[in-house]
């Protein structure tokens, strides 16, 4: 397979030493606490003229030079601050189009190095500010791996860049490094959320990010001691977590695979750069174990044991492409076909050409609900395009190439800043992968896989996707798209019951989200929702409680039944799907109420059966027993079985770069039982 490569970066040209110091330039800074190298430690880097500049008056060098203390060790008391970019940089036009996802770090670079603690010796070297990971505190190694941002920017010479060479840089990247490895157990491991922890994920992407490191160091020949102990440090990590012994680890079942395919891709690169024929055996023994027990046979990989699409798309694809990229390692295109196989059920695209939304409401930890046809930067999902020439089924969920183009042209001629990312919210990830290329789909490539997706190659059918415990169900009918899921929830987060209904032209009509933020379900009258549980649901080939399905094919024609209910029965809901109709039969034991999140356009028309008009984005209330939605050649027809008091409220959830899309919760009150129906015509 071609993959594009990074340029070659240009060396950066020795920095002259300060002779009336004499202190060489290129040296890992001696600090308390450093493990021993496998070479000598050598002095401080050379202070240059910008590091002068950028300090405060004329303490510079005593600032940049440790002091003794009272036992005769040298405690850290200042090193050099970052000058700021100058006025109007960076300039747009000087980037090239692959590399602007660089040009926000560029901004908040010197501001993120000169946050790093250089006095407290207990902490020196610490990345303070919050800019990444939380909790942002001294002994969470995750917070360190910005080490990868400071280390690329001084490692690049680019038109743009001012901090290729810098000296201040280095040296507080050094100080960075300096902490991260201190955190470092004596097993190999890093903490994350507890000083004593052994992290299965802080020591993974430990591996990404030092590896990384260690590759621009390397580059330019900086910091020949402090390289040393990052190689000491990664062959430690890695022993320790590619040891099929490690139960810290290798947990049974697998949960959170996303953490093992990174720890998995560090390695690779790590032993790309520094081969050691043992722990590569290891590492390729492990891969193939994370590709049989990470994926569910359904396609997807656990999340802790469900489904993520965050993590999925934005996390584990981007790594696996990685591996892919670095070993040509073939279970990770088995991988990647299985979930291509998984997300052209679960991320469904709408009619306009806007976007796909994703299956939220069975995430089991973040919620990403929609992805736009057309991503602007940051785009945490581009690395996994190296798969699409292999794996054609991926590329309607990636941007076309002419659209990326466009965008990136769009962002060169802008005249405004280059925007900082917020703080808590940048990813060494952002960067890092943009050495390995893209290759994103042509239009016409995603065109032609977009209409291969099941749910528009076809107008009729049933799948249940089977997981253990857990049953995602998916139902085509001529005119409509059904999700569910019933059984087991992976965690608090996921909600149960239907979880998305959408139209051929209309698009998605009713949308449930993860989490506080709204699904479809009844709420009993103490508040509690029937989708909050472990719903136990039944199948069958026509209507609920006539003939339980086999799981053959149901034909258009013939009506498919689902019939679930909490585990205390208190809420039992029968629902029949026909060509182009939705019927829901609630019983409870009790008061309740139907809520349907419903997604509305600024240019649909919504109006009661009482002729109440209700607006977008408002709050309505009506005594009706019907909603008409009509949206361009169709109109969604709610009806329920009495006139009742309702109300219509538009909520603060927002879908698509646009916004325009916005979520709207209908609230049906009634005694125990309702009769309710979603027929388009």
């Amino acid at each position: 397979m071609n993959r594009p490569t990074d340029r070659p970066a240009h060396p950066a040209p020795a920095l002259p030493s300060h002779t009336a110091l004499a202190l060489p330039s290129r040296t890992a800074l001696a600090l308390p606490g450093d493990r021993p190298a496998d070479t000598a430690s050598a002095a401080l880097p050379g202070l240059s003229r910008r590091a002068l500049l950028a300090a405060v008056g004329g303490a510079a060098l005593l600032t940049a030079l440790p002091a003794r203390t009272a036992r005769g060790e040298e405690a850290a008391t200042g090193l050099p601050l970052l000058a700021p970019l100058p006025d109007g940089a960076p300039d747009r036009t000087l980037f090239a189009p692959e590399e602007q996802r660089y040009a926000p770090y560029l901004v908040i670079l010197a501001p993120m190095a000169n946050e790093i603690e250089d006095t407290d010796q207990e902490t020196y070297g610490w990345f303070t500010g919050g800019w990444w990971r939380t909790p942002s505190v001294p002994y969470n190694a995750r917070v360190q791996e910005h080490v990868f941002t400071l280390s690329w920017f001084h490692a690049h010479r680019r038109p743009w860049n001012p901090y290729a060479g810098d000296e201040a840089l280095l040296a507080r990247l050094d100080a960075a490094l300096h902490h991260y490895l201190r955190l470092q157990h004596d097993d190999g491991s890093w903490p994350e959320y507890r000083p004593t922890e052994h992290s299965r994920a802080a020591t993974g992407f430990g591996l990404v990010y030092l590896s990384r490191t260690l590759q621009n160091l390397r580059a330019v020949g900086a910091l020949p001691a402090r390289q040393a102990g990052i190689r000491t440090a990664l062959h430690r990590a890695m022993t320790w977590f590619l040891d099929p012994a490690n139960t810290t680890v290798w947990t049974n079942p697998l949960v959170y695979a996303n953490q093992y395919i990174a720890g998995l891709a560090g390695s690779a690169l790590s032993l790309q750069l520094d081969p050691d024929p043992a722990l590569q055996e290891r590492l390729a023994e492990r891969i193939a174990f994370v590709a049989a027990h990470g994926q569910s046979p359904q396609g997807f990989f656990y999340e802790p044991r469900g489904m993520d699409v965050g993590y999925n798309v934005e996390v584990m694809l981007p790594d696996m492409a990685e591996i892919f990229h670095l070993t040509g390692e073939p279970a990770m295109l088995s991988m990647a076909r299985r979930f291509a196989s998984w997300l052209g059920c679960n991320l469904v695209h709408e009619p306009d050409g806007s976007g796909c939304f994703t299956n939220v409401a069975v995430s089991a930890r973040t919620s990403s609900r929609a992805y736009d046809s057309v991503v602007h930067e940051p785009d945490r999902t581009h690395l996994g395009s190296l798969f699409v020439p292999e794996v054609p089924a991926l590329a309607p969920f990636f941007t076309a190439r002419e659209d990326r183009a466009a965008v990136r042209a769009a962002w060169a001629a802008e005249q405004a800043p280059v925007p900082a990312p917020n703080r808590g919210n940048t990813s060494p990830r952002i960067i890092a992968h943009v050495s390995y290329g893209e290759a994103f789909p042509t239009l016409a490539q995603k065109t032609t896989a977009v209409a291969a997706l099941p749910y528009l190659r076809q107008d009729a059918f049933v799948e249940l996707r089977r997981d253990a415990r857990q049953d995602f169900l998916f139902v085509r009918r001529p005119g409509l798209y059904l999700g569910g899921f019933f059984g087991q929830r992976a965690t608090s987060l996921v909600r149960a019951g239907l979880t998305f209904l959408w139209h051929p032209e209309a698009g998605m009509v009713v949308y449930s989200l993860n989490g506080t933020g709204g699904c479809w379900a009844t709420r009993l009258a103490d508040g509690r929702l029937d989708a909050d549980g472990h719903l136990v649901a039944e199948y069958f080939a026509g209507s609920p409680g006539v003939q339980p399905w086999n799981g053959e094919d149901v034909p258009a024609d013939q009506p498919f039944g689902i019939r679930y209910r909490t585990p205390d029965s208190a809420v039992t809901t029968d629902v029949t799907v026909t060509r182009q109709t939705v019927l829901r039969v609630v019983t409870a034991q009790g008061a309740a109420s139907e809520q349907i999140p419903l997604v509305v356009h600024p240019s649909d028309r919504m109006t009661f059966t009482d002729g109440t008009e209700a607006a977008y984005g408002a709050t309505t209330t009506a005594t009706a027993d019907g909603l008409t939605l009509h949206r361009g050649r169709t109109k969604v027809l709610i009806r329920w079985d009495a006139v009742r008091t309702v109300d219509l409220t538009g909520g603060s959830a927002t879908y698509f770069r646009d916004g325009a899309r916005r979520a709207h919760m209908l609230r049906i009150p009634h005694s125990g039982a309702l009769r309710l129906t979603i027929t388009f015509s």
